[in-house]
């Protein structure tokens, strides 16, 4: 099964961590999770805080211990392509995770949600469709979800590629 996963992060610095993950899996069906720092995880934005909604304050209230939600995650992984947009910001937040519970950073491998993309392009045009074919039906899946606002949260963010790859599927 295919997972559209997205993770909101402490900042967009290098020593950012993630706070927040979120996927949606083929079926429609999703999951959140807030994500209590690790000890040696100080980064912190205030401006991304703005974008986000999330504040440090609310993750040592309500997140969920970071080895719960990796673990939680490598399950996830089992059998399934889990797809980010981001997949260089996201697989960083993903190796920051691992590392601190203790497991392999490249344990976890995301999948570029293009990849996605393009194969549900091709399913439903065939194979013989020309690239440029694809490259329509994917802008304009993407143009008529990118019409709706941006959450800024995890699993409604995970949610947008979900309906993109729909899109694109004619579903």
């Amino acid at each position: 099964m295919r997972v559209f996963l997205d993770f909101e992060a402490s900042s967009l610095n290098k020593r950012s961590y993630p706070i927040e993950v979120g996927w949606v899996g083929e079926d429609g069906e999703g999951e959140a999770h807030l994500i209590r720092p690790a000890a040696d995880w100080t980064d912190w934005d205030e401006a991304a805080e703005a974008v986000h909604g999330i504040s440090r304050a609310q993750l040592m209230a309500e997140g969920e211990p970071h080895e719960a939600v990796c673990a939680r995650l490598i399950t996830l992984f089992d059998g399934n392509e889990v797809h980010a947009s981001a997949p260089s910001w996201d697989g960083h937040w993903l190796s920051i995770l691992l590392r601190a519970a203790g497991k392999p950073r490249h344990l976890l491998r995301l999948i570029d949600t293009e990849v996605a993309f393009v194969a549900a392009a091709r399913e439903r045009l065939g194979q013989g469709a020309e690239a440029a074919e694809i490259v329509d039906l994917v802008t304009r899946a993407r143009a008529a979800v990118d019409a709706m606002p941006v959450a800024h949260r995890a699993l409604e963010d995970a949610r947008r590629e979900w309906r993109v790859w729909r899109e694109i599927r004619g579903l």
